[in-house]
């Protein structure tokens, strides 16, 4: 019997100006249906974020990056979403949105470690 569970991960990306189809990786959200693990990672490249827009609200994203990994954590942090599992959590966040944080498309893996697995896609995607 495997040790390695299917994944599934979805980068979170600040888009500050729609109409320039331009973006920024801030951090990656990874669900494990097996282990019933939901985590978001994030890392906000402030430079990176004003070069794109020096008008982008750095408050508001960082804000909305804190509110994703409430809802991943659950309890308290997760606002309404407190009492869903963690598939449901991770479904909504994945759901699109036109705000200037948004999820990209799902993708699958195996791994033995969902929260190794998180930080391997931060490092890899995001940082």
């Amino acid at each position: 019997m495997s040790d390695r569970h299917v994944y599934e991960y979805a980068l979170l990306r600040v888009v500050p100006r729609i109409e320039r189809g331009e973006r920024v990786n801030a951090g990656v959200l990874v669900y494990c249906r097996h282990l019933s693990f939901v985590t978001a990672r994030t890392h906000l490249d402030e430079a990176r974020l004003l070069a794109l827009d020096p008008a982008a609200d750095l408050a508001g994203v960082r804000a909305a990056l804190r509110a994703v990994e409430g809802v991943c954590a659950g309890g308290g942090a997760a606002g309404q979403a407190a009492r869903d599992d963690a598939g449901r959590r991770f479904r909504w966040l994945i759901a699109p949105r036109s705000t200037i944080v948004r999820p990209g498309p799902v993708h699958t893996g195996l791994t033995a470690d969902p929260a190794a697995e998180a930080e391997r896609l931060l490092d890899l995607l995001v940082r």
